[in-house]
């Protein structure tokens, strides 16, 4: 439809034709304003192309695509073309090029295999001894080493703010959802519960090693769906004081970084205290966005990798509580709405 439109409006403007006449009701209308407006097949042109614009451009499903920056970072998946504008752009394109793939690339990849080997190995060996304090701290000490080694993979720059409302034990921590290494940024300033469901390949391998040594949530596929189930595991585990925070992420996906949408209402049910967060990303030096129906995981860490690094803030909000008259979908707004104002990101009701 835009393409037959693009070839009417060239056409008519060659000619010097009136396409789109504007009606006295400010729609659309012939020459002879006297004589009865009459129906060309042009006139739907107009409306077929803006509609089609409106559905391409509406406000959900651009938050599902990279966010476009104002200056080009030397990358070329944030823009194809912009090297070939001038012999010293291409120059230094092609040395930041070498740089970040003959010298970043291969150490951060072992930084990452160094990392991910010792949470399997360590939390394995932690695993065999009995639950108890010493376990306990062992395995935060683990998992704070690990989860900053892997962090370091990726030449993460982080800046956490207001580090006295970091999540205490039998509370939700929720935060909005950028990307996967999400998990990892929060991790490395502090130990979490993580719910999930149980995946296969090294995936599954981390999270059977991971549950020996602390009490993570993991559901089966058939299990996911019962949200009597997973409120039933959730509950037990806050109303245990010594277990740690649990993280959840409640859009349920990976968003542009740009905006906060509509949070599922399973974790507000609760009635736990819940522990906002909220992440921005710099997009400058990389885009931490995952766009999982283009990249898949391997390629996507793999573009992580390869940047030149991920600069991201944190913010630690003040803990709430459902308050006496509030439903769930309420409390989740309210909780969604101060992370939106925090970050500086658009509160979508999508």
């Amino acid at each position: 439809i835009i393409w037959a439109t693009l070839r009417i409006e060239r056409g008519a403007k060659e000619n010097n034709h009136l396409l789109y006449k504007p009606y006295s009701n400010a729609i659309i209308a012939k020459e002879d304003l006297n004589s009865a407006p009459e129906f060309e097949m042009s006139d739907i042109f107009y409306f077929a192309r803006r509609g089609v614009a409106s559905i391409m451009d509406d406000e959900v499903t651009k938050r599902f695509s990279a966010e476009e920056l104002e200056s080009w970072n030397l990358l070329t998946r944030s823009n194809n073309n912009f090297h070939y504008i001038s012999l010293r752009l291409t120059v230094l394109w092609g040395l930041g090029l070498l740089i970040r793939y003959s010298f970043l690339l291969p150490l951060r990849v072992t930084l990452a295999f160094t990392g991910v080997g010792l949470l399997v190995f360590l939390t394995c060996v932690i695993g065999l001894l009995p639950n108890g304090r010493l376990k306990n701290f062992l395995s935060q000490k683990v998992h704070l080493m690990c989860y900053r080694i892997c962090v370091r993979a990726l030449t993460a720059i982080i800046t956490y703010h207001d580090s006295e409302n970091k999540p205490k034990n039998g509370g939700i921590c929720v935060a909005n959802h950028t990307s996967p290494i999400d998990v990892i940024i929060l991790a490395s300033d502090g130990c979490y519960a993580m719910v999930g469901q149980i995946h296969g390949g090294l995936m599954g391998v981390i999270q059977r090693s991971m549950v020996k040594a602390c009490p993570h949530i993991w559901f089966e596929r058939s299990e996911v769906k019962d949200r009597h189930l997973v409120a039933k595991r959730l509950s037990d585990h806050v109303e245990d004081k010594s277990k740690l925070p649990i993280l959840i992420f409640p859009e349920g996906t990976c968003i542009n970084n740009t905006s906060v949408m509509m949070f599922k209402k399973g974790s507000f049910e609760i009635g736990a205290t819940v522990y906002p967060v909220a992440i921005k990303y710099d997009p400058r030096f990389g885009d931490a966005f995952w766009n999982s129906s283009k990249f898949g995981m391997v390629n996507y860490l793999l573009r992580m990798m390869s940047s030149w690094a991920i600069v991201c803030s944190v913010w630690y909000l003040p803990p709430m509580s459902r308050e006496e008259g509030e439903d769930a979908c309420q409390f989740a707004n309210r909780v969604k709405a101060a992370i939106a104002r925090q970050g500086g990101l658009v509160d979508l009701l999508w």
